[in-house]
């Protein structure tokens, strides 16, 4: 007799950018399918796949669309830009005509934009250089604020009178190796955001935290690109979408700021980092833990994804098995002591290590737990989730699937 949904606990576990395509020098395998998953192949032997496209047409494929369809919620209703969601998190009030923006520290040489995110630099630094911008060029209707690593944040108060959430900007880890002149922000507004851009690279090139960079042969922090912006978002609680309450795991503002805006409590785990070395046993074990006083869990991996943006296929394939082998190993250990426990695992999006950038394509997706019927899948893969037959068009219903056991 199937459980009743009170007594059900639900685990969501991301893997950001997993999915990849079949590569050559893998012998036409894809990473997942490479890598060394035991956990993730026996929940698709035990559950089952299935196949999510998780960004709609004609939005762009990014982590903000993607986890928002994940989490249940349409983007094409409820999405309002990145730089909201990051603000949420920042603790960054915004009002009815404020736009917020990403803002990533990047290194640049020349007119050539040699690594979106300055080499990974270290949130102490990076937030002593956002410090320097904010002082420097900041004031008046834009102010700056620190985040993690090279992900920071900037306000523009009345942007919107500005022209501002209008205007057309690129993901930097999108045009990484390519010309500063032909990618700079287009349409209403730009002239603001090009500004800025340009004035802080005269603010940066002379920092004493770059120079140390530069005589370490580390790439520095010479340069801020804006991107990602939007207002501010009206979604309605998790909670009262679909009756169960919950928290999020990331080491990025992004997911931490949505899980904010949408009710659920957000866990910081000492050790996350949201790069290759991030804390995987710490927050599988902070994931389960939450479980006690929660119904439901969303954990988040980003070191994925940061592989494919670095074209790097040995650390895509170690970070997915790490994600494996700590996390979902993880969860399904405690799901054998708690048989209420269903788990989700998935990709958000592809992040191909040929394209170094974000794809649109579906996702596979295993679930397993409660009255979830096993299917005849060999593996997790890509392949198999797509043999299963199970496909959810809209991305944003898988979720409303997960938690009833049904498709509606």
């Amino acid at each position: 007799m199937p459980l009743e949904k009170a007594k059900l606990k639900y685990a969501v576990l991301i893997a950001d950018g997993m999915a990849d395509y079949p590569l050559q020098e893998l012998g036409g395998k894809t990473p997942i399918e490479a890598a060394d998953t035991p956990a993730m192949d026996l929940l698709a032997r035990k559950g089952m796949l299935g196949v999510a496209r998780t960004i709609p047409d004609r939005m762009t494929a990014g982590s903000d669309v993607a986890n928002m369809s994940i989490l249940g919620y349409n983007p094409a209703e409820y999405y309002a830009g990145r730089g909201p969601l990051e603000a949420a998190n920042l603790g960054v009030e915004m009002k009815e005509g404020d736009v917020a923006f990403r803002c990533n520290l990047i290194t640049v040489s020349g007119d050539i934009l040699e690594d979106y995110s300055a080499g990974h630099i270290s949130s102490q630094e990076a937030e002593q250089l956002i410090k320097c911008i904010d002082r420097g060029i900041g004031g008046g209707n834009f102010r700056f604020y620190p985040g993690v690593s090279y992900r920071h944040l900037m306000l523009a108060s009345g942007g919107t009178a500005l022209g501002l959430h209008e205007t057309e900007c690129k993901p930097p880890h999108d045009i990484a190796g390519q010309t500063v002149s032909r990618n700079l922000p287009k349409g209403g507004g730009a002239q603001h955001l090009i500004k800025l851009m340009s004035d802080s690279r005269v603010l940066l090139e002379t920092h004493e935290i770059n120079q140390v960079r530069i005589d370490l042969k580390e790439n520095p922090a010479n340069m801020i690109w804006l991107w990602g912006q939007g207002v501010k978002p009206r979604m309605p609680r998790f909670s009262d979408m679909f009756g169960v309450s919950g928290s999020v795991i990331s080491a990025v503002d992004l997911l931490k700021g949505l899980g904010r805006i949408i009710g659920l409590d957000v866990i910081d785990v000492p050790g996350a980092t949201g790069y290759y070395d991030t804390n995987y046993e710490g927050k599988a074990e902070a994931g389960v833990k939450s479980l006690k006083n929660h119904d439901f869990v969303f954990v988040h991996v980003e070191a994925p994804d940061e592989a494919g943006h670095n074209g790097d296929l040995r650390q895509k394939i170690t970070a997915i098995e790490r994600f494996d082998h700590a996390v979902v190993r993880r969860f399904l250990d405690a799901a054998k002591k708690q048989p209420g426990l269903r788990i989700l695992v998935m990709p958000d999006h592809p992040t191909p290590v040929a394209l170094r950038s974000h794809a649109a394509d579906p996702v596979c997706f295993g679930i397993y737990g409660p009255d979830i019927l096993p299917g005849n899948a060999a593996a997790y893969s890509e392949s198999e989730a797509r043999k299963s037959g199970l496909i959810f068009d809209k991305g944003h219903e898988l979720m409303a699937y997960f938690i009833n056991g049904r498709k509606v």
